[in-house]
């Protein structure tokens, strides 16, 4: 055991991993974060929940085939309805089952290893959040990540690095305060809980993440659809920011 691991067998983790035609990622993804699951395993209750979101290729039935020996693994599928919407179906499925939800992604992007000093930190604060200081998934989405950092400031006030790592140890007692403040189908739900977090000075400890280039497959958000995110999340973010107060 390392120091100051902390490791209890009384600490339900449900790690949350929302995939969308991730057939080439899935089997290095179950390799990567399973073992995690097993290591602090809860009481054999923590789970490693892959939410397919109606995948068109076979992602959801090479999920089903290794939780037949993975029985830690939990695979989940639903109706399409984007990155942000699975995310959210993730925390609300496990916000009352789990004490930790550490939500990443099916692409290979994020390291497991990286993972112990999140759990480390676990008692301390509410929220241990990512934070990519270099990315390699291209200059687009580094812009896009400054942009958003310069708008949460502008309209909310606070000062962020990263708002949207797909790299966040949070303790479900956060999530359940936070979860409702917008709609089920919403697209930027890390992002805003970021915000709330900060903005409402909770417990937030921001580590630094390596973060890769897609391992295989294609990324299914492009140049255009970025763009209408973006659009649509200025009208977002000022009408969260008028219902705070």
């Amino acid at each position: 055991m390392m120091p100051n691991e902390n490791t209890s067998e009384k600490d339900i983790l449900y790690i949350v991993i929302p995939a969308y035609n991730e057939e080439k990622n899935i089997k290095k993804c179950i390799e990567e974060w399973y073992p995690i699951v097993e290591r602090y395993h809860g009481g054999n209750q923590s789970r490693l929940m892959v939410i397919d979101d109606g995948s068109k290729d076979s992602t959801y039935s090479l999920l089903c085939e290794y939780a037949k020996t993975h029985p830690l693994l939990l695979p989940v599928t639903k109706k399409n309805g984007g990155h942000g919407q699975t995310v959210i179906y993730g925390y609300e499925y496990a916000k009352d089952k789990a004490d930790y939800i550490f939500q990443t992604d099916a692409d290979g992007q994020t390291s497991s290893s990286e993972f112990i000093q999140f759990w480390n930190l676990r008692i301390k604060y509410d929220a241990i959040l990512g934070c990519r200081k270099v990315r390699g998934d291209g200059l687009v989405r580094r812009f896009v990540q400054f942009m958003v950092c310069v708008l949460l400031f502008l309209i909310f006030g606070i000062k962020v690095k990263d708002a949207n790592a797909p790299f966040r140890l949070m303790k479900t007692t956060i999530i359940k305060k936070y979860i409702n403040k917008f709609p089920k189908d919403y697209n930027l739900p890390n992002i805003m809980l970021t915000t709330y977090f900060v903005y409402n000075q909770e417990s937030v400890m921001f580590l630094p993440i390596t973060f890769r280039n897609r391992q295989a497959g294609k990324n299914s958000i492009d140049i255009k659809k970025i763009f209408q995110i973006g659009q649509r999340a200025v009208s977002d973010f000022i009408r969260f920011r008028k219902e705070i107060g």
